[in-house]
């Protein structure tokens, strides 16, 4: 099964990260309570997927999905404060001070995440309904105690070490644990026991948020009924997380991962992140993947795995300057992608592979081994040796294969037309799509100069060939569905701007403004001229 999504069967759907939504009564960010009216409104779109970006927790000065604080926590600031009983019990935003209100009332009008005061204002609330719980659920040993605790039991597995991570964090100013002292970094036994009884309240608020957390996330799948939610595995996490603290013999602390140079990069890239160190990862039977593929099959339909290549092959340099892959030889990468992708797909959820940008071939033909779709994304489909670097026809795409316009971290469809030389639009227009559908309208529209905006009439026939492609999947950037030139994310870029971007409305008002209420018709329409509705 493709969770929701059965084996061969045309789906279509859209991308959305979770920050990115917006609703009446959200609190400056996309949260967990939104995703039934997201889910509803891709129903009526005729959509069947919503595909998110990693929810994992983020350290307070990180805005990227990707550098997170735990492979396996959701980060709280996608708690709805609305639906946390505690909260509400404790007087719900009217025990708020006016400072608070009033930072609240900028937070949720604003056009962008403001990060920093999203956080300030949640971790105000989420203490204030922890300490109610604390007195008038835990201490009374109400029902809903019980279910705390069986939650604690359930998860134990990920928890334990996360919460103690994470209150070791707050207790040494958030400052990194290479950086704490000797005994508390390299996990002395007595050190770690002494914390744990030292910390145990603020451990056991760190488990309260994710048990929060957890309840409103199944509530949500259950409102998500006829639309697989996916998720994104990514790649690493952060030298500063829990999961390299725990397991601080699984990674090479002294080298940074990366890609080499290519055609898109002289220089390559750095990503400061650690390396695994795959021989004791073996043998330890790759319990810590292992770990991940079952706690992201407990939470997504399935899942996209970033990064695919790095799987098989890990680059990384080293200080001095040194650099290469890990493992070496192709015998070896091969072996160890196949085993990774297992683990992955034994998890019982679908997996989908992140294969862009430079990838050997005997990756892709792993991943055809074991039946894992890569992405194609249409503006980077060429025939690069033929003259005139003609696009692949959608149509000729591997039916097991996932069709996209663009990722999260592509500049939209309208910006990419809009830059796109007369001979790019002339070679789009010579995609016939399915049965040549919308060629004259290209051929038309491709002459334009650079600088012209996207009309309608270009969107909807890009879409319409994207559509039609062979491949099971389709999953467009919700900026994409209506032409917009906003954009999620600018890789290797740090600034306030990056990861920040929210829907210019709230869902709310979808079914009423007349831009998506036409779109929803529009996308519904495109799901089923070609089969995915």
């Amino acid at each position: 099964m493709w969770g929701l999504v059965t084996v061969h069967a045309r789906r279509a759907g859209l991308l959305l990260p979770l920050f990115s939504l917006r609703t009446e009564r959200d609190w400056g960010i996309g949260e967990i309570g939104d995703l039934g009216a997201m889910a509803g409104w891709l129903r009526r779109a005729g959509q069947g997927l919503l595909q998110l970006l990693p929810l994992n927790e983020l350290p307070d000065h990180e805005t990227s999905p990707y550098s997170a604080l735990s492979g396996m926590a959701i980060d709280p600031r996608f708690i709805s404060l609305d639906l946390v009983p505690d909260f509400e019990a404790a007087g719900g935003e009217a025990s708020l001070d006016a400072a608070s209100r009033e930072l609240l009332a900028q937070v949720r009008t604003a056009p962008r995440v403001r990060y920093p005061s999203v956080r300030k204002l949640k971790a105000e609330a989420l203490t204030k309904a922890y300490r109610h719980f604390v007195h008038a659920e835990l201490s009374a040993d109400t029902p809903r105690a019980g279910a705390f605790r069986a939650f604690l039991r359930d998860q134990a597995w990920w928890l334990d070490g996360y919460a103690l991570f994470r209150a070791l964090h707050d207790e040494q100013a958030a400052r990194p644990w290479t950086e704490w002292p000797a005994a508390l970094r390299d996990r002395n036994v007595q050190a770690v026991a002494a914390a744990r009884a030292r910390l145990h309240d603020a451990i056991q608020y760190r488990q309260y948020l994710q048990w929060l957390a957890d309840d409103q996330w199944r509530a949500a799948r259950r409102a998500a009924e006829g639309v697989a939610i996916f998720g994104d595995l990514p790649f690493m996490v952060a030298l500063d997380s829990a999961d390299v603290w725990e397991r601080q013999r699984e990674f090479r602390l002294d080298a940074s991962l990366g890609v080499p140079p290519d055609a898109f990069s002289e220089t390559g890239q750095d990503w400061n992140l650690p390396v695994y160190r795959w021989d004791v990862i073996e043998a330890g039977g790759f319990e810590w993947l292992t770990a991940r593929a079952r706690r992201y099959a407990s939470l997504f339909d399935g899942y996209r795995v970033d990064h695919v290549v790095g799987f098989f092959r890990t680059f990384f340099r080293e200080p001095a300057g040194a650099s290469g892959f890990t493992p070496a030889g192709e015998a070896a990468q091969r072996a160890l992608g196949e085993r990774i992708l297992d683990i992955f797909l034994a998890s019982g959820a679908t997996v989908v592979a992140e294969d862009l940008g430079v990838v050997p071939d005997f990756v892709r033909a792993s991943m055809a081994k074991l039946d894992v779709p890569g992405c194609k994304v249409f503006r980077w489909e060429r025939r690069w040796n033929t003259e005139g670097h003609p696009f692949v026809d959608p149509a000729d795409y591997p039916v097991r294969s996932v069709a996209v316009t663009g990722t999260h971290d592509t500049e939209p469809m309208a910006i990419w037309w809009s830059a796109a030389a007369a001979a790019e639009r002339a070679a789009a227009a010579g995609v016939a799509g399915a049965g040549a559908i919308l060629r004259d309208e290209l051929s038309a529209l491709a002459p334009g100069t650079p600088g012209d905006e996207m009309s309608p009439a270009v969107r909807d026939a890009l879409l319409e060939v994207v559509y039609a492609a062979a491949s099971d999947l389709v999953i467009v950037p919700l900026p994409d569905a209506f032409a917009w030139s906003d954009r999620i994310n600018t890789p290797a870029v740090v600034d306030d701007v990056n990861w920040t971007w929210r829907l210019p409305w709230p869902l709310e008002e979808f079914d009423d403004k007349a831009e998506t209420a036409e779109a929803s018709r529009r996308l519904r329409a495109l799901a089923e001229r070609h089969r995915r509705a």
